[in-house]
């Protein structure tokens, strides 16, 4: 199984296959180029990686992804994070440290779209 591959099938179970397949039908001649590094880089690379589980890499994505304030990449990485088993007692509590070191105001956007995310899903009220 080569990098692409292993990729695909880390991404597939980590997101899902309907991301999966929304993904491939979205990918251009512009965008495939970063598309297939990150398929090959971040998750066959990094994410088959000893050392980490995907629960502890999943709320790692959330915490880093709230400090960078990317609220699109954070809603995905939140499917990846129901996906590998993560509640959301540790999903809150990941953000709320994730305000003492990455500033309030980007904890509460990452809160906000995570309770909405999480509300979707009927795993909070």
């Amino acid at each position: 199984m080569n990098d692409m591959q292993r990729g695909e099938a880390v991404m597939r179970e980590v997101l899902g296959d309907d991301y999966w397949e929304q993904r491939v039908a979205s990918t251009t001649d512009f965008n495939g180029p970063l598309r297939d590094l990150s398929t090959t880089t971040a998750y066959a690379n990094v994410w088959t990686r000893e050392g980490l589980d995907r629960k502890t890499r999943s709320l790692l994505c959330l915490a880093m992804l709230t400090a960078l304030n990317r609220p699109h990449e954070l809603r995905i990485h939140l499917r990846g994070a129901v996906n590998n088993g993560c509640t959301p007692l540790e999903i809150r509590e990941t953000l709320l440290h994730a305000a003492l070191y990455c500033g309030i105001p980007a904890a509460l956007d990452s809160t906000r779209i995570a309770q909405q995310y999480l509300e979707e899903r009927g795993l909070i009220d």
